[in-house]
């Protein structure tokens, strides 16, 4: 497919796609930053909101490690707290892309009644908010669709994850008529007991779904970034942040079974793990890698939220006074994270 935006969503690319850098997801909806900020004590509204965002994007040499940023809509338009620009325009001088979450959640319901499995909502009036927001300075969207395990049901459904890729394509082949780079975005989550294997199988099955649907939406992969989850036993399961090796091993496997190499960039989400287990295992990929004497044929970096901010968080803990200290948080972990994405950590 192409477009008349084409030459600037591969320059878009190619910035999400540089080695050593990744995307800051803080996209969080207002309910999400709420049982955040509800952990550390801090009131859920629009100043706290602006407050923590801003402080993450003007830190000292956040340019080193982020190439773009996930907005939620409130913060795509929101001012800095002296009233002289934009967030948007603060990352943009920074050489950081502005991004913007187009979904609306995980709310309509597929597959049978009860097992609680769903497709995302946001299809409605798509390609108007993407060509709203590509004028408000966003020149990359993300669509998150969630998927579950859970082995007694046989979940994840047929019927759900035909519904869940069938969607991720119209939504990035909408992005890309109207100049955004869509982050596609199929998770796993991590909810339950199941092995690693268990998650291979799932992440195959749905990573292979997902292609076969964006090809028949004729999507150009070379101008899309996917944003997976690395293959991991189920949070409840004993050996979740221990199995770094299996963890690696078996992504690695999927990954290059499944994408083609038209496809830029891979940034992982990092699907509840901790700060710690998110970094050392996108490390051991690449030495893995390495050691192989192959090269990734796409740049495979992160795409964090919790895993970025956690640190940074509980530092600022709600006094604005912190916020210095916040921000070295986050950098000593987007360091660290930057590392892991060059297998030097």
């Amino acid at each position: 497919m192409m477009t008349g935006f084409d030459d600037a969503l591969r320059a878009t690319c190619a910035k999400l796609a540089e080695p050593g850098k990744g995307i800051l997801a803080a996209d969080e909806s207002t309910g999400t930053i709420g049982k955040r900020f509800q952990s550390i004590g801090v009131e859920n509204v629009e100043a706290n909101r602006r407050f923590w965002r801003e402080t993450l994007f003007t830190a000292k040499e956040v340019e080193k490690y982020i190439s773009g940023v996930i907005l939620f809509e409130e913060t795509l338009y929101a001012k800095s707290e002296d009233g002289t620009e934009t967030l948007t325009e603060i990352l943009r001088k920074k050489d950081i892309v502005p991004g913007i979450k187009v979904d609306k959640g995980a709310t309509i319901p597929v597959g049978k009644d009860g097992d609680g499995e769903t497709d995302t909502d946001g299809m409605d009036g798509l390609g108007e908010r993407c060509a709203a927001f590509y004028k408000a300075g966003a020149r990359f969207a993300k669509w998150r669709a969630v998927l579950k395990i859970d082995v007694e049901k046989a979940l994840p459904s047929a019927d759900a994850v035909e519904a869940n890729a069938k969607s991720l394509a119209k939504y990035a082949k909408i992005c890309q008529e109207n100049g955004l780079v869509p982050i596609v975005e199929p998770e796993i989550v991590p909810d339950g007991k199941h092995d690693v294997e268990v998650s291979k199988t799932v992440t195959k099955n749905v990573l292979t779904k997902v292609f076969e649907h964006l090809n028949k939406e004729n999507v150009n992969l070379e101008l899309m970034v996917l944003k997976p989850n690395m293959v991991t036993p189920g949070s409840g399961n004993e050996e979740s942040e221990k199995d770094d090796l299996k963890v690696a091993e078996y992504t690695n496997e999927v990954l290059l079974a499944c994408v083609p190499e038209a496809v830029p960039a891979i940034l992982f989400l990092s699907g509840g793990q901790s700060e710690d287990a998110a970094s050392r295992r996108l490390n051991l990929m690449h030495k893995m890698q390495k050691e192989s004497d192959k090269t990734f044929p796409w740049t495979l970096s992160y795409s964090y939220g919790r895993a970025l901010q956690a640190s940074a968080l509980k530092a600022w803990s709600g006094d604005n006074s912190n916020a210095g200290k916040a921000q070295e948080a986050f950098i000593e972990k987007a360091k660290s994270c930057s590392l892991a994405s060059l297998g030097e950590l």
